[in-house]
Formats: C-alpha cells, sequence, structure tokens
C-alpha cells in the first residue's frame, strides 16, 4: 500500500527488511505541550489536545510548525487513523522509528507499548486494541526531563545553545508507521559476510515457533539468483542459513565498489505457500585488525573520517528530506573524506542505506552524553544508569547488517580520574564493551572515544586533540611510533586511562578549526584562535592532516568536523550545507597516499 504523497518524509523507514504493505502516519497529528507533566492526571489521554504538529518533526524545530525551544516535561501526540480492511487476515504493528525520550503509547485507550531512549526504534502489536477495518485513536505521551543521568547527546540542558550544547529535540522525531504482518512472522535478520569463504551467514529470528515452516533465503545480482538456501523454521528460536557465493560471482563490498546484493527472505508453511517474506540486501566484506593496523578486505584503506553531528537548520535532529541525507555523505565524499563518526546520535536507518550503497565507512555511536552528575574533580563524576546499556544495544541490533559500518563507539568522551575504587562509569563502560562484543564478532569496538579508555582489551585505541598549531600537534602524535601514544588526561595531567598496549590507534577528534569569514562574531566559536585569513586556515588544515596523514602507525583520523551546527562554526561547510571554504582545494590535502597506504597491502 502506498505513502500519502503529501505526507513529509514518507520513505519507507526500514529499507533493509522491507515489505510491501505499510501505512506512513507522518503528517499532521493533535499536538500539546505538557511542561508540568501532570496531562494524565488532567485527563489528556481522553481530552481533545489543544494544538497541532507535523509528524516526524520535533516541536522545537521549525518544520514541526511549532518552533518552541523552551523546555517541554512532557508532550501528547494523538492521531485517529483507519486500518486498512484488506489487511483483515494479519496482525498490524504501529512502529516508531524514535522518540525522544520515555515514550508511552495508547490505541484506543489502551495501553500497548512503552519504550525508554530517545534515538531508537520500537513497536507495538495492536492485537487486542485495533484491526484491520477499524478507526484506531493513537496516543502518544513522551516525557524529556531535563535533570538526572539521561542519554541526551548534544541536547542542551540549560535554555540557550551554548558551546557544542544545541537545540533539543523532544517527542516523535522520526517516521511513525503500520504493517500487517502474519501471525507467525520473520523479524529483523542478522547478515553475517565471510569474505574469506566467499559467503553470508544468517540468523533468521521468528516471532514465535512455526511447526512445520522453513525459512528461505535467496541471494542475487545484476544478473540473477547467486545462491539459495533453506531450513526448518520448527527446530531453533533463530533459524540459520548459509549462502556460499560461487567464485565468479563473488564482489566485495568497498569504498571504490560499493556493490550489494540482492537479498530475499521468505517464511513458508507446511504447504510450501509463502507466508511472510521481505526484501534486503548485504554487503561482503571483512574488518579485521593486523598488529597496529585496522584492514577492510584485508587492505590498508586509511579512514579520512569527519565527524557528523547530524543537526540541520530547519528540522534539528531530523533531516528536512531523504535528498538532504544523501547529501551530508556525497558533500563528505566531494571533500576527500571517506567516512564519518557518527557523533552523540544514533542516525536513522535510511542514512545507513546510502552510506550503504555510496561506500561511505561508518563508526556507530551512541549518544552518551548526559551521564554527568559532579565536576571534573568529583572522583565519581560520571553515572550512566543501566538504560544506557539496552539502549545500546538496540543500536546495535537495529545497525548489525550494515556493511558500512565497521566500529562501534558505545562511549565519547567520558572523563573521571583513574584511582583504586570500582566506579560506576568503569562498570558501565565494560558493560557497553563486552555486551557489544558479545553482539558482534566481525568489527572493532572501542571502549571509549577520546578520553577515559576503561578495558584494557579494547580493540581500538584514540584520543581528542585540538592543538592548533601544526608543529606541536605533529610533536604530540609522534610518540606513537615508540608506543607512546597521546592521551587525554585530566588538566591537572591525572590519568584517565589504563595503559596503551599496541592496539590499533588513531586521533578520532582533530582540527575543528574556527573559520567564519568576516567581522568578528561573539556567538560564534570554535577550536584555538581564529585563523586571520582564509589563506592561513587552509595551511593550518593542511599542517595538522600531514601531521596524521604522515604517520604510519596512524590508521586514520577524524576531522571536526562536517558542517558548522548552530554557534559552533568549524565546519567545512556552513550549517545549510553550501560551501564554506574551496572544497576541492581540501579534498585534494586530504586524498594524497597516507603513510598507512604505504606500508604495504596484502590481498585476502
Amino acid at each position: 500500500m502506498p505513502s500519502p504523497i503529501d505526507a513529509p518524509r514518507a520513505e519507507y523507514p526500514r529499507p533493509q527488511f522491507a515489505r510491501p504493505d505499510w501505512l506512513c502516519l507522518n503528517g499532521r497529528w493533535d499536538f500539546e505541550i505538557d511542561r508540568a507533566d501532570s496531562g494524565l492526571e488532567r485527563g489528556l489521554l481522553d481530552t481533545p489536545l489543544s494544538g497541532e504538529i507535523t509528524v516526524p518533526f520535533c516541536p522545537e524545530s521549525e518544520l514541526s510548525g511549532i518552533g518552541d525551544v523552551d523546555f517541554m516535561e512532557t508532550v501528547w501526540y494523538r492521531r485517529e487513523v483507519e486500518i486498512p480492511a484488506a489487511w483483515s487476515d494479519r496482525r498490524v504493528l504501529l512502529h516508531f522509528q524514535a522518540v525522544d525520550y520515555d515514550a508511552t503509547v495508547w490505541v484506543n485507550g489502551v495501553e500497548v507499548a512503552r519504550h525508554r531512549g530517545g534515538f531508537t526504534p520500537f513497536s507495538a502489536d495492536l492485537g487486542g486494541a485495533a484491526a484491520a477495518g477499524e478507526r484506531a485513536v493513537i496516543t502518544v505521551r513522551a516525557r524529556d526531563p531535563k535533570r538526572g543521568p539521561q542519554a541526551r547527546g548534544k541536547q542542551a540542558t540549560f535554555y540557550a545553545n551554548t558551546s557544542c550544547f544545541y537545540t533539543r529535540t523532544t517527542g516523535i522525531w522520526q517516521s511513525v508507521w503500520l504493517e500487517p504482518v502474519a501471525d507467525v512472522h520473520l523479524r529483523r535478520p542478522r547478515i553475517t559476510p565471510d569474505l574469506a569463504a566467499g559467503a553470508f551467514e544468517l540468523t533468521l529470528p521468528l516471532s514465535a515457533g512455526a511447526p512445520g515452516h522453513r525459512v528461505r533465503a535467496v541471494l542475487s545480482d545484476g544478473e540473477g539468483a547467486v545462491a539459495s538456501a533453506e531450513a526448518p523454521a520448527d527446530r531453533d528460536l533463530a533459524p540459520r542459513v548459509t549462502l556460499p557465493i560461487p567464485a565468479e560471482r563473488v564482489r566485495a563490498w568497498s569504498p571504490d565498489d560499493p556493490h550489494l546484493y540482492g537479498l530475499r527472505l521468505e517464511l513458508l508453511g507446511p504447504d510450501g505457500a509463502v507466508v511472510d517474506a521481505a526484501d534486503s540486501y548485504a554487503g561482503l566484506r571483512s574488518v579485521t585488525i593486523e598488529g597496529n593496523a585496522v584492514l577492510i578486505n584485508g587492505e590498508r584503506i586509511f579512514q579520512r573520517l569527519v565527524l557528523d553531528q547530524g543537526f540541520y537548520p530547519d528540522g534539528i535532529m531530523t533531516a528536512p528530506s531523504e535528498e538532504a541525507l544523501v547529501a551530508d555523505i556525497t558533500l563528505a565524499q566531494r571533500a576527500g573524506f571517506n567516512g564519518a563518526r557518527l557523533h552523540q546520535k544514533v542516525f536513522e536507518e535510511r542514512y545507513l542505506y546510502h552510506a550503504d550503497r555510496l561506500g561511505y565507512l561508518v563508526w556507530g555511536e551512541f549518544a552518551d552524553w548526559g551521564c554527568q552528575v559532579g565536576g571534573r574533580s568529583n572522583a565519581d563524576n560520571q553515572q550512566p544508569d543501566p538504560s544506557y546499556i539496552g539502549q545500546w544495544l538496540e543500536a546495535v541490533e537495529r545497525d548489525y547488517s550494515h556493511p558500512s559500518i565497521v566500529g562501534w563507539c558505545p562511549l565519547n568522551e567520558t572523563y573521571q580520574d583513574l584511582h583504586d575504587r570500582t566506579t560506576v562509569l568503569d562498570d558501565v563502560t565494560r558493560a557497553m564493551f563486552l555486551a557489544t562484543k558479545a553482539f558482534d564478532t566481525t568489527r572493532p569496538v572501542i571502549d571509549a572515544s577520546g578520553y577515559s579508555h576503561r578495558v584494557a582489551e579494547t580493540d581500538v585505541y584514540d584520543s581528542h586533540n585540538y592543538e592548533q598549531d601544526p608543529a606541536a600537534f605533529a610533536a604530540a602524535m609522534a610518540g606513537l611510533a615508540d608506543g607512546t601514544p597521546y592521551t587525554n588526561t585530566s588538566e591537572q595531567g591525572r590519568p584517565w586511562s589504563v595503559a596503551y598496549r599496541g592496539q590499533p590507534y588513531f586521533c578520532s577528534e582533530f582540527g575543528g578549526i574556527w573559520w567564519k569569514p568576516g567581522a568578528a562574531d561573539p556567538e560564534s566559536w570554535g577550536y584555538g584562535e581564529r585563523p586571520a585569513s582564509e589563506e592561513e586556515f587552509y595551511k593550518r588544515f593542511e599542517g595538522l592532516v600531514t601531521a596524521l596523514l604522515e604517520n604510519p602507525d596512524m590508521f586514520g583520523y577524524c576531522y571536526t568536523q562536517l558542517t558548522d551546527v548552530f554557534q559552533e562554526t568549524n565546519g567545512i561547510y556552513w550549517f545549510d550545507r553550501t560551501d564554506k571554504v574551496d572544497v576541492d582545494r581540501i579534498a585534494a590535502i586530504q586524498r594524497r597516499t597516507a603513510a598507512f597506504e604505504r606500508v604495504g597491502k596484502r590481498h585476502g
């Protein structure tokens, strides 16, 4: 069933697990701000709401039609929808791609879902609340408190945008949609590439036991079917199949050749009829560690990453259009970057789809900022609660099968002095690292980016260094050659991290050159002194980048950042994505062969 053509962001939300029948619920919803979270007591569950909003844009954004940037403790949504009668032989699922932060959903007055976490999807089975051919009144309450440990990312906990904290996002900020499924149906697959064997390993979880049923997977390319496999669906909770690829049809996914195989997934009934089916895709690539090198498909590909925060002037954290998602990737590639750290935000699934098809390397990161409970001198100043672990695993589960993701970063810039007591930060850092490793054995995991490495066996070690003098920056990075790389410490020089043990190392944040041509702007900021001229900007950029490109022990870097974000003016592009500098010149500086790449290649 096609979605309404006038609905905003009406493209299919989940392109790696797509069914043909669905209904987009984006568009006009009834809406009311409940600043004191008293709405349930005041009867908002059953009474009309006072305003309207355009979903999926948050009420802080211009595109929502509201643009209220003050704090909203709670917001309420309501929409009445007729469930298509053609779905009468199937269950109906209500999907929310992301609601910030603590959501409760009622349908026809029946509570059908609760979900905590502002960056990951959740669903509700409408059985017992509404059925095909009936009208469903959907009511959503989203709570978003400004106090207490909470995974917020870069959302400000004070009124104004300040430094690197930006306008908040409250409530629904990604697509809402309905989908009919069979009583027993496929759930999101886990697609694991095995480049060495020239095969894909598929895990196909089911919603329930299916006596007499089978699962079938068919892999294809531009020439047609490549491989197929079947397995009983009633022997395991999650049947597994292997799809071996004939040698002449093996084609690895890489930044230079982002080849994607088509994938058809089916659940077959006892009579062989298709009970449920979904279309997917897969990329055949490997990520390995060899000594201090991270290899892609056995090759030394220097990771020229850019920090991408995924904010937009009119949509805040929600891209205004599908084209805007594509543009952010192609703008980065035009500037010479081959990938990104998706910083302090779990990006929407369609972004990763475009990264997959465009050959863009991605490090997935959790939006962990928000657990600070004291000053930097406090010995237990950061206290992420157990919800961090569950929310992060929801993100890893959602994104596991994307070939563009080449590494995981559960935490970013946690900072706390090392001492002889185990803290909440120690426990949660280790739990998030081990949980990620248990879920995904195919990608490297960094325990925490930049500041406080607290897991000795972290796969990757890194630092953040915003030194603006190229010579001083090069000197700080030079210690990597003798096993004593630059590490972040407290302002007093106290250690935040366990010792470096020879892991692959990269400077995962640097640069951030404060550049805004024209007269000084007191609202603008970046790192270091603002260059006196555009030519000085290029000279500084080239010096900083060269220090890392010429370091043979550095497998990559991440430059801050792709675009300006509100008052933070250290992007390659303006906030509206127009050119701020000579992008071709930036690209030429970056595309030189890195020393890491000159060391040699191993073909696997």
